[in-house]
């Protein structure tokens, strides 16, 4: 893996970038107290470097209840009665896939992972299940816990910055 170096002002773009990645350049470049061409040149660098995976839209689930419903969200922990390297690879490859799958992570103690799933609905939710986990010979355990309110949704990594503007 290339080893990647990066200083305070590209730390400052990246910061306002996860807040709102839809401002001009050059608004951009000014929050950042950088000239418009340093701060293109330095975005595109980020991304070539993959410090920018994508840029996305976030949807206010509120907002959006009243034409699609707020769906069932749930947190489920899945244990594997085998955790090779193998094993855990395959299941993986299972659900990244999956619309419903909206977050997977490999975790430990525990369950062998920590799925984050968003279904329309209960009868949606136990089709998911009965597809990804019950009919999976290598599940042993499955625990789900469904989400009575979102207190908090914040994707955004704490950037070490010294100071912002």
């Amino acid at each position: 893996m290339e080893q990647i170096t990066i200083d305070e002002a590209d730390l400052r773009l990246l910061d306002l970038l996860q807040s709102d990645a839809s401002r001009s350049n050059q608004v951009l470049a000014e929050l950042a107290h950088l000239s418009p061409p340093t701060s293109l040149r330095r975005v595109k660098r980020l991304r070539q470097l993959g410090l920018i995976e994508r840029e996305v839209a976030l949807l206010s689930a509120d907002r959006m209840a009243p034409l699609i419903g707020h769906g069932l969200t749930a947190l489920v922990e899945i244990t594997l009665e085998r955790q090779g390297t193998e094993h855990l690879d395959a299941f993986e490859a299972r659900v990244l896939p999956v619309t419903q799958v909206q977050q997977c992570y490999r975790v430990s103690p525990g369950p062998d992972f920590m799925l984050v799933v968003h279904c329309t609905d209960m009868p949606d939710y136990l089709a998911l299940a009965q597809r990804l986990f019950t009919s999976d010979a290598n599940v042993r355990n499955i625990k789900a816990f469904f989400s009575l309110k979102r207190a908090k949704f914040e994707p955004r990594l704490p950037l070490p910055l010294k100071s912002l503007p």
